[in-house]
């Protein structure tokens, strides 16, 4: 089995040396918005190669890029307009299953890029030499640079045990630093449903980031009470600058920017790492969340109280998908396997009797009252529970089959029906329940 690693690799530059790079990566972000206005006057098309017979003239002799970043600008555009025409897509069937959904805008006006970030081709805009140093391409020619980064990356680089990939080269802004960006494919033994002595599920939310639970009764929880009362301070420190106005006021705001971004980021791998230390060789059950905000996010009128809008901040800066993708991402270094499964009435169904109602959670609260056999438990905990169940299902019939279903299939309607019956049938045994 392959999985792909990102080295983040510090670029250590003179002052020269980074004016070279800051000519490169300003130009390629120029002819990344000159090529967007172009595909977009072209009937917002993401033809990759249609677009690059237009633009690539241009590219080479106005904005001075090398034959291989001339091919990556159309490329890099086309993919944005793909990705975006597909969110149209999507937001159009929502709208005719619900006339209330919000329209998608993406594509009103041409897609702008302001990050100076660039893509390099492996062995032809980048390539790595001896004594630790990487040689990649400018608009004045090649640079050869000493780097740093992770031990374990430097060692898969070093050793040729990692199949290279296209990177791209960042620019942090507050640091005023550059960084590479190095996909590496790494050979992993094939996963196997004996080598997973523990089925684990996952429930997400705002309350609790991440409440875990194995089929032996051992829980983990993660409160976000006192986290997102320190990304609230992210916030009214940035509305309050940005009311001030002042030159000072704009420093600090520059310095401080991407902070929460990055504050979230960490919290959100710190709590994948938690979750796979505390359930080693698991085969991990997460709920299929792709389109939660459109399904619950409450939008903000004139009038609203302050605790529903800031009841929709939170909602809208906290990311699900990142917690999962870290999860999803760093599973098999430790020895574990994440699979989807649907997230439908994960917290209203029983473990205990499989009694499905909106009434076992009354207000929407952190208890779970079964109305048919009485049973009690932290409403949190009873989705990771059902989560799990789900999860030792999908790995009965990888067991029993032979193939493996990563992630459930929403296409076809009966077989949902025909997943949801099969689950309907599941309960979870153990009586005693961990304290909280």
């Amino acid at each position: 089995m392959k999985i792909t690693l990102t080295a983040k690799l510090k670029l250590n530059h003179t002052r020269e040396q980074k004016a070279a790079l800051d000519a490169v990566t300003l130009s390629y972000r120029d002819a990344l918005n000159y090529t967007s206005q172009v595909a977009f006057e072209m009937g917002k098309s993401s033809n990759q190669a249609k677009i690059q017979k237009e633009v690539y003239a241009t590219l080479r002799e106005r904005f001075g890029l090398g034959a291989q970043m001339a091919c990556s600008v159309p490329r890099q555009v086309g993919a944005t307009y793909k990705t975006l025409w597909t969110k149209v897509k999507q937001a159009k069937a929502a709208r005719e299953r619900n006339p209330k959904a919000r329209r998608y805008k993406g594509l009103d006006n041409a897609p702008r890029f302001v990050s100076r970030t660039l893509s390099y081709q492996y062995q032809r805009d980048y390539s790595f030499k001896k004594g630790q140093q990487v040689s990649i391409s400018t608009l004045a020619g090649r640079l050869v640079l000493p780097y740093e980064g992770y031990a374990r990356h430097l060692e898969y680089i070093a050793s040729g045990g990692a199949e290279i990939r296209a990177g791209k080269l960042w620019y942090d802004k507050r640091k005023k630093q550059y960084f590479l960006l190095v996909p590496m494919e790494i050979e992993l033994p094939e996963p196997d449903p004996m080598t997973h002595k523990q089925v684990v599920g996952v429930d997400v939310g705002m309350r609790y980031f991440a409440v875990a639970s194995n089929t032996s009764n051992k829980a983990l929880f993660k409160s976000g009470k006192a986290t997102l009362r320190k990304a609230e301070r992210f916030q009214k420190a940035r509305k309050s600058l940005q009311q001030k106005g002042t030159r000072s006021a704009v420093r600090r705001l520059v310095a401080l920017s991407g902070r929460e971004r990055r504050f979230i980021a960490d919290t959100n791998s710190s709590l994948a790492s938690e979750i796979l230390k505390t359930y080693p060789h698991a085969f991990i059950g997460v709920e299929e969340l792709t389109g939660v905000r459109n399904r619950t996010e409450r939008r903000s009128r004139k009038g609203s109280s302050e605790k529903t809008r800031k009841a929709n901040r939170r909602r809208a800066k906290w990311s699900y998908a990142e917690l999962l993708g870290f999860l999803a991402y760093k599973a098999p270094l430790h020895g574990s396997m994440v699979v989807k499964v649907d997230a439908h009435y994960t917290s209203q169904t029983c473990s205990r009797c499989g009694h499905c109602s909106k009434g076992n959670r009354p207000n929407s609260g952190l208890m779970f009252v079964c109305q048919s056999c009485g049973y009690h438990l932290h409403s949190d905990l009873m989705g990771a529970r059902n989560t799990g169940l789900r999860a030792l299902l999908v790995r009965q019939d990888w067991a029993s089959t032979g193939c493996l279903s990563c992630t459930p299939d929403v296409s076809d309607a009966e077989t949902k029906a025909a997943r949801l019956s099969r689950y309907a049938e599941l309960r979870w045994s153990p009586d005693t329940s961990p304290r909280l």
